[in-house]
């Protein structure tokens, strides 16, 4: 997916930021997948990347650029949750607590968590075109 100058459907806080840089000392090259399955499904996944190995049906949604990391961060998520998502903005912050085991962050305390709002008229235009 491409996205054109200035507009990307991912974001991410200054804190998901610093955690990223600290994560990718420790684990390398980081990818994100977006499953919108049970149980942790609705938060976004950090694994090494290709220790998840995307499908067909994944969409590419971002590659995400965090200073101090010499690596993109690409961010997939599921077809079918893209569907139902496309019209929406999504910034990964970092709250308190202790989400899925399998992404990295687990084992810090923290974990990402998606915060959306609805994509603008130019955005969706832009995006979509």
């Amino acid at each position: 997916m491409r996205e054109p100058y200035g507009v990307s459907r991912v974001a991410l806080t200054e804190a998901a930021q610093e955690l990223l840089r600290r994560l990718t000392e420790m684990h390398g090259p980081l990818m994100f997948h977006q499953s919108g399955g049970c149980c942790d499904g609705s938060a976004p996944m950090c694994y090494p990347r290709g220790e998840f190995r995307t499908g067909a049906s994944d969409v590419l949604l971002a590659s995400l650029v965090v200073a101090g990391v010499a690596e993109r961060i690409d961010f997939w998520m599921a077809g079918q949750q893209f569907e139902r998502w496309r019209h929406t903005h999504l910034t990964v912050d970092v709250v308190p607590g202790r989400g899925s085991g399998f992404s990295v962050e687990a084992p810090e305390g923290v974990r990402f968590l998606i915060r959306s709002r609805l994509l603008s008229e130019e955005e969706r235009r832009l995006l979509d075109g």
